[in-house]
């Protein structure tokens, strides 16, 4: 197991935080110069850290403990009736595991999904650079699956194997798919391979009470929060 005590930690100057309005952000981030591997990975993503691109980081803010670390035990997990509903909607759908989605196919449905989902988020504009610098894989770990209807791309899940379950880095998709739900079955799609590979939790990044944006995550049941350093089952 990889030693902790000897990680170098950077912190961010207070920034405007991209999820509650008026709030003040800053982040904490492993020395970039760390060698990271995929036990010491796993064992930062317990402790509530996040990938982005080559960075591993934590939300450290002085004011604020909106943002909660959470993930779903997949052994216990039932979907709901949407959830199925949602699988049933998508069993024409082909899925693939491949090695890169470093491609103008790839790219393309990025840069769509980017401008007509997120238009007022941090990565708008798009661009080449940023998407390969933030879905870039990592230690080895990083794993795509595409979503495709015969030959039409229309969605990539981004996901990070661990020594104990997947997590969740980014989905994109063609947002003209509405009626599908994509993002709701990129999870899903998750979870069964996190229990076909024998691994117990998606981790799902961070959840805000009070921002919408991030309230789909309380609809994949039982799922665990991180508080006070202890994984507790969300009520």
């Amino acid at each position: 197991m990889s030693d902790l005590s000897n990680l170098k930690l950077f912190a961010t100057a207070p920034h405007p935080c991209s999820y509650l309005e008026g709030e003040e952000a800053t982040t904490v981030f492993i020395d970039p110069a760390a060698e990271v591997d995929q036990d010491l990975y796993s064992q930062l993503s317990r402790l509530g850290f996040r990938r982005s691109g080559s960075h591993l980081y934590r939300p450290h803010c002085a004011a604020c403990q909106a943002c909660v670390s959470s993930r779903i035990p997949v052994r216990l997990f039932k979907a709901n009736r949407s959830q199925k509903r949602c699988i049933k909607k998508n069993s024409d759908l082909q899925l693939h595991l491949v090695d890169s989605i470093q491609t103008d196919e790839h790219y393309s449905l990025y840069e769509s999904y980017i401008n007509n989902r997120h238009a007022d988020g941090d990565m708008y504009p798009p661009t080449r650079e940023q998407y390969e610098a933030f879905l870039s894989a990592e230690w080895g770990t990083t794993r795509y699956i595409e979503y495709r209807l015969q030959d039409r791309l229309l969605g990539v899940a981004v996901c990070d194997e661990l020594t104990d379950g997947l997590s969740a880095v980014y989905t994109f998709f063609d947002s003209q798919e509405a009626k599908r739900s994509l993002g709701t079955f990129a999870i899903l799609v998750q979870i069964r391979k996190a229990q076909d590979m024998g691994l117990e939790y998606v981790y799902l990044g961070y959840w805000i009470r009070n921002c919408q944006k991030m309230a789909y995550k309380t609809q994949y049941r039982p799922l665990q929060l991180l508080i006070n350093k202890h994984w507790v089952r969300l009520n």
